[in-house]
């Protein structure tokens, strides 16, 4: 198999297996990895395994991204629960020796916060997934100023010390913290396809604007319907993608089409995630 890249292309997304694919680009040719691998949960997209080789396929997959990512580059890797006749499993803490093994710092354990999905009956229903934010070494991309949001209290002033009186946070906004609360893409969802585990665009953009500079290549190995790859061309770097599904490649395609000819349905990067003026409550 062989990919050319071209140097000023906007987006390449391809339909093959990411161990084919990524051997394909040039070392240390990218500034960030975001991805979401398959949660070994039987999806239709996945075959069931014993856990112990489901860890052994992810190891070969992040030592392949490995190659590839660039010395200050990043690395965000976004999964849930691993259940086992009712038992959870947290992958992101059965994946943290692998990554650590490989030599990679852990510099945020993103806890990402949505309000609905499956309901349990015999434990608390889950509303949380991590997304676990790695780099190579010290030197590394991380633009504060590009994702901070509306302060809470914006008039806040010092009111002793020598800044009394003067505005006490920040004018372009605070920093985000490590909590992040958007709404997951259910069937109300305007940016909703047929894939069953999809990306918020918003929050692939918040990876995107803190962690790489426009022009910057940006990588997802399990791009499903290319939410990271459009998140990227849509703010100026430059998407790569592959996905095993010619479905979910053809609907990548499409968003990637829709978004340059400026049709691309998207929920707007913050818009509160509750407005009871809005239909659904916002959440479109």
């Amino acid at each position: 198999m062989s990919v050319t890249i071209e140097p000023r292309a906007p987006a390449t997304v391809v339909c093959a297996d990411n161990l084919a694919f990524l051997p394909t680009l040039p070392a240390r040719s990218v500034r960030l990895i975001v991805t979401s691998p398959p949660y070994n949960l039987g999806k239709s997209y996945e075959r069931r395994r014993p856990l112990d080789a489901y860890l052994d396929g992810q190891r070969r997959v992040i030592e392949a991204c490995l190659r590839v990512l660039a010395d200050d580059g990043s690395l965000c890797w976004q999964v849930g629960n691993h259940v086992i006749d009712g038992e959870i499993q947290p992958l992101d803490t059965l994946l943290y020796p692998i990554f650590r093994s490989a030599g990679l710092k852990l510099r945020n354990r993103v806890v990402w916060h949505f309000e609905h999905g499956l309901h349990c009956s015999r434990r608390l229903s889950g509303r949380y997934e991590t997304i676990s934010w790695y780099t190579k070494g010290d030197d590394y991309r991380f633009n504060l100023d590009a994702i901070r949001v509306p302060q809470k209290y914006p008039n806040k002033k010092a009111f002793k010390g020598p800044h009394a009186g003067s505005l006490s946070g920040n004018p372009l906004g605070k920093n985000p913290g490590d909590v992040w609360i958007f709404p997951n893409v259910k069937c109300n969802h305007v940016e909703k396809t047929i894939h069953p585990c999809q990306f918020p665009l918003e929050l692939v953009e918040r990876l995107v604007l803190a962690l790489t500079d426009p022009g910057d290549r940006v990588l997802d190995p399990y791009m499903g319907v290319g939410t990271t790859v459009v998140a990227a061309v849509r703010h100026g770097r430059r998407g790569i993608g592959c996905d095993i599904v010619p479905a979910y490649v053809e609907i990548a395609e499409a968003r990637l089409a829709d978004l340059e000819n400026g049709v691309l349905r998207a929920r707007p990067m913050h818009r509160p995630v509750y407005d009871p003026h809005l239909p659904y409550g916002g959440h479109r």
